[in-house]
């Protein structure tokens, strides 16, 4: 069952979300010469398997998952991604399982649509 101290209103995510537009978009826009991306879209079937994997591939009792901010810079690919990270625990400091691959290739929005 989902901790309902973990869960925000909708009211609080659009307010999150356009104080990282207010604060961040434009700045990117005019370094890149271009909008990017700022939302991202797994599949729940696709979460899932991640979490399971995650679940049972982990040498750890509680493992968790750390979500980056990255960015591709290839000729054929550029902008905003993002990548989900198994950790060892859930500590703020846990350290990264490396023994364990992340989760990429989100589909991404553009333009980006404000939640």
């Amino acid at each position: 069952m989902l901790n309902s101290s973990s869960v925000i209103s909708v009211e609080e995510a659009r307010k999150l979300q356009q104080n990282w537009i207010d604060t961040r978009a434009a700045a990117i826009e005019k370094e890149m010469g271009m909008e990017d991306g700022r939302e991202f879209l797994f599949s729940l079937d696709e979460l899932q398997k991640f979490l399971e994997y995650v679940k049972e591939n982990s040498k750890s009792e509680n493992p968790g998952i750390r979500i980056y901010l990255a960015a591709y810079n290839a000729k054929d690919k550029k902008g905003a991604t993002v990548f989900l990270a198994p950790t060892k625990d859930t500590s703020l400091h846990s350290e990264n399982d490396y023994t364990l691959q992340p989760l990429n290739r989100a589909m991404q929005g553009m333009p980006p649509r404000n939640y």
